[in-house]
């Protein structure tokens, strides 16, 4: 029971109803008071208070002012004799309540392990639970130390039964493959100095490690960690019906001991803790790659961008009162329409000025934009483009929607286009450009020959669709 109480409250719970008075009868002194207080406290708890400190100072005031008997006779009520037990009987039966049995006590724990135990873990909650359970069913709870014993066997069964079926949908090819690569991964924590080591090994460290700073590098290393925890062929179905926060638990006993305390760790307990964390760092590691391709797409445009700024930014002039000189040149050239430039435009805004316009709107405008993609183009051909085969390959991008359905297709042509070396699609093939190529970048991505026959850029039409893709994967 909590500690603390409000007037308002106390009065709500612990106030006596005529019929309940009749209960108290003609009982006197500690007896009167202890009874009053029992049955006040079992219609709030559907329990019986452990012990008398159990109950607030503040509630026996109340309920001893109302039985008209002084509060401090509650310390000489017999918590452990006969009167006790009668009157707790006849609590138990104006509620309705029985006391708990043997078989109640095991039903419990059954139902928290199937209903609670997979949410919490916590001995609090489940106790909470418990005797939630036991009020819903009209019983009165055991004692406090048989509520205990219930909860930690509770937790004890519900960790048995997961550890079985989870070693139960486990393959021996899985179980031989998990040893296999446990044993790689200690070896080369063992050796982790050595420099003859391949460069795609890793060791367990590295399988737990986050991706670290953006870049290629970053990505080929996910990819190898996912590629390795594939290998493992675990059932995609393995944990669907547990709560993350389970599998949780058991992964971060992988990631807390050091690779020879697991292996020393009974078959069940070792198969499924090492299972709960290679399950949980496929999904980590592959949302690890979509983060670092949203953010090398990203990276790719904004150093472009400013690559083109710095070679822009010595001969790049702004020109302060833009609308001004345009409405002066507007008005100069309407009074004149047959007049010379030189002579009617120079006097009003000379040639450097003029010059600078134009170049402000060039460094700002489509060339700019032009130049821009430029670069972007060279980088992402020279440097960026050996990942996407890799992603394409370890990823499988998927939507019901079918708005994103340009941008699937897209990629799968990509896909399919990856062993083939040609600058171009072919034309007879259906390439996805609604949905894909946005309105100012298909002059850029769709050329034309010198008949005049359009056709597609591959590396352009790389780029535009890793930008759709990354458009909508952060949508």
């Amino acid at each position: 029971m909590k500690r603390n109480w409000e007037l308002d409250e106390i009065i709500d719970h612990f106030t006596f109803l005529p019929n309940e008075l009749t209960q108290v009868g003609n009982k006197t002194g500690e007896t009167r008071l202890g009874f009053g207080v029992m049955f006040k406290y079992f219609q709030y708890e559907a329990r019986f208070p452990n012990y008398k400190n159990e109950v607030p100072i503040e509630i026996i005031e109340y309920i001893a002012k109302q039985l008209d008997v002084a509060p401090f006779v509650f310390d000489k009520y017999d918590w452990s004799g006969r009167n006790i037990k009668y009157h707790r009987a006849q609590i138990r039966t104006f509620f309705g309540f029985r006391e708990a049995t043997t078989e109640d006590i095991q039903l419990t724990k059954e139902w928290l392990c199937k209903q609670v135990l997979y949410q919490n873990f916590e001995i609090e909650n489940l106790k909470e639970e418990a005797y939630k359970r036991f009020r819903e069913s009209s019983i009165e709870p055991p004692t406090l130390e048989q509520i205990n014993r219930l909860t930690k066997s509770a937790i004890r069964t519900y960790g048995d039964q997961f550890l079985q079926e989870t070693y139960s949908q486990l393959s021996l090819s899985t179980r031989y493959q998990m040893n296999l690569l446990i044993e790689t991964l200690a070896l080369y924590d063992e050796t982790e100095a050595d420099d003859n080591i391949e460069e795609k090994s890793m060791s367990f460290g590295d399988l737990r490690a986050d991706p670290g700073r953006i870049g290629l590098e970053s990505v080929f290393k996910e990819i190898n960690k996912l590629q390795t925890i594939r290998q493992l062929n675990l059932p995609d179905n393995l944990f669907n019906k547990v709560p993350t926060k389970v599998i949780k638990r058991y992964k971060q006993r992988a990631v807390s001991e050091k690779l020879m305390e697991l292996r020393r760790h009974p078959d069940k307990m070792r198969y499924t803790i090492l299972a709960a964390f290679f399950w949980l760092r496929k999904r980590e590691i592959t949302d690890n790659l979509i983060e670092l391709l949203i953010a090398i797409i990203h990276r790719i445009g904004v150093k472009a961008e400013r690559k083109v700024e710095k070679e822009f930014v010595n001969d790049f002039k702004r020109v302060n009162g833009k609308n001004n000189l345009l409405f002066q040149i507007a008005e100069v050239v309407i009074d004149n329409p047959d007049g010379i430039i030189k002579q009617v435009l120079y006097p009003v805004v000379n040639e450097k000025t003029l010059k600078a316009l134009v170049k402000e709107f060039k460094n700002t405008g489509v060339q700019f934009r032009q130049k821009v993609y430029t670069v972007m183009r060279a980088s992402y051909s020279k440097h960026y483009r050996g990942m996407v085969p890799e992603l394409l390959n370890i990823l499988q991008f998927r939507s019901n929607n079918d708005l994103y359905q340009p941008v699937i297709k897209a990629l799968e042509l990509i896909k399919k286009y990856t062993p083939i070396i040609t600058r171009y699609f072919s034309n007879d093939k259906e390439i996805p450009i609604d949905g894909v190529i946005k309105a100012g970048m298909k002059e850029t991505v769709i050329e034309k020959d010198n008949n005049g026959k359009e056709r597609i850029n591959r590396i352009n039409y790389e780029i535009v669709v890793l930008q759709a893709l990354r458009d909508k994967l952060r949508c």
